[in-house]
């Protein structure tokens, strides 16, 4: 079945610039094979004619679907019930004052439906799969992709095929199977996990949900960009943070303000910084370097960002060039730390790939890559629950006492003198 989405003029190949018609089974070069990334290229004269900045309020709704003339989309096919995108905007000032900076912003992506950004990839990938005519729908996940995935797949009443790598945490295993998706846990790193899922997509057929090899899956992220700008005013923030895998987010987060660039809704776009953990850095490198990735340990806590073969780094770097912006790496001690902040001062409990971002602008903000003066949006991707281990690591302990108040004084005493202060 094909496509041809109004608005969308073909796709075009990031590696030889090739032009691909637009269709449900165009997904990667057919030049270039898997290294052809593609992107989706708009008709963006026609897309100005029809929306303003007033427009996406007047449609009443509060989802990423008020974007539909950006997206590869038509407005009739069938989409999932639940609510994915539209998520809340924090103007955290107390955690602006513990970083020494002027105004920042979280973007708390832990509140769609399955708790990460993936889920505006994810719908995309449902939505598609179903016009497609196709029942099951696969991928490769460290977690977050893949309990996307298999949720958005189970609210259109599709079958799901998730491949993830054995270190995958317990609590998105949990949201797979309680969403019905045959996971296969793979005895090796994402890399091999992703290797079997294509051969496996290859061999029987199944819709390509994996956001690297899918040009369509961007598109969807680039919706939490439109958000911010329409969250804020219009005002567009001088940064926008966000931490860094495969490559993917970090391109969608860009798309989505170029794509409001073009037509006019806004008039510049934001400096971009990527953030990587130090465990698993190879874009940082990459981009530090100028030369192509090299292949790298996936030795982090981070484990939606623990990618060590990024299969989208074109898009990804491109996306920090392009915006002027910079990239980053953050070692496991200071997530852990950006963890408790990020919670104490906004009450936003984000995984530690979430948290990585704002580990990222603290370093920036020290190094001076960041001005204190400058509006900064940080994107915090997955919540907390996804990943209690680690957030056990990142909190104190609880006071463990008996039943008596004098027990408590003492040892209130002994470690909160400020709790009993501010009680008096």
């Amino acid at each position: 079945m094909e496509s041809q989405v109004e608005h969308v003029r073909h796709l075009q190949c990031t590696t030889c610039g090739a032009v691909v018609e637009e269709s449900h089974a165009a997904l990667t070069c057919p030049f270039c094979a898997s290294e052809g990334i593609l992107d989706v290229i708009y008709d963006y004269e026609a897309i100005a004619r029809r929306v303003s900045r007033d427009c996406f309020a007047a449609s009443g709704e509060n989802s990423m679907w008020r974007y539909v003339p950006f997206l590869p989309v038509d407005p009739a096919w069938e989409k999932p019930p639940l609510r994915v995108g539209w998520t809340p905007l924090h103007d955290a000032r107390r955690l602006a004052r513990a970083l020494g900076a002027r105004t920042v912003f979280v973007k708390d992506e832990g509140v769609n439906p399955t708790a990460s950004l993936k889920d505006r990839a994810s719908a995309i990938a449902a939505v598609r799969a179903k016009a497609a005519g196709r029942r099951i729908v696969a991928c490769a996940s460290t977690g977050n992709a893949a309990s996307s995935l298999a949720g958005c797949a189970a609210s259109m009443g599709l079958r799901s095929c998730i491949f993830v790598p054995r270190r995958a945490p317990r609590g998105k295993l949990m949201q797979l199977l309680i969403y019905g998706a045959t996971v296969v846990s793979v005895d090796g790193s994402y890399h091999d996990a992703f290797s079997l899922s294509a051969a496996a997509i290859e061999k029987w057929g199944w819709y390509n949900r994996n956001a690297a090899i899918n040009p369509y899956l961007v598109e969807g992220k680039k919706t939490v960009s439109f958000e911010i700008c329409e969250q804020l005013g219009w005002q567009v923030p001088d940064w926008v943070v966000v931490s860094v895998g495969d490559g993917c987010t970090i391109a969608g987060v860009y798309k989505g303000f170029y794509d409001f660039f073009r037509t006019g809704l806004i008039t510049r776009i934001p400096r971009i910084l990527g953030v990587q953990a130090t465990g698993c850095q190879p874009l940082v490198e990459a981009f530090r370097s100028g030369e192509r990735f090299r292949p790298s340990p996936e030795n982090t806590i981070a484990d939606s960002i623990a990618v060590g073969v990024p299969r989208n780094p074109t898009k990804a770097l491109n996306a920090v060039r392009r915006s002027g912006g910079d990239m980053i790496a953050v070692p496991d001690e200071e997530i852990l730390r950006a963890m408790r902040l990020l919670g104490s001062t906004t009450g936003v409990f984000s995984e530690p790939a979430g948290a990585a971002s704002l580990a990222g602008l603290a370093t920036a903000l020290e190094s001076g890559t960041i001005g204190r003066e400058e509006t900064v949006v940080v994107i915090a991707t997955g919540n907390g629950l996804k990943d209690i281990a680690n957030a056990e690591r990142a909190a104190p302990p609880p006071i463990e006492v008996g039943p008596s108040i004098e027990d408590l004084r003492q040892m209130l005493e002994a470690r909160a003198q400020d709790l009993l202060a501010q009680g008096e």
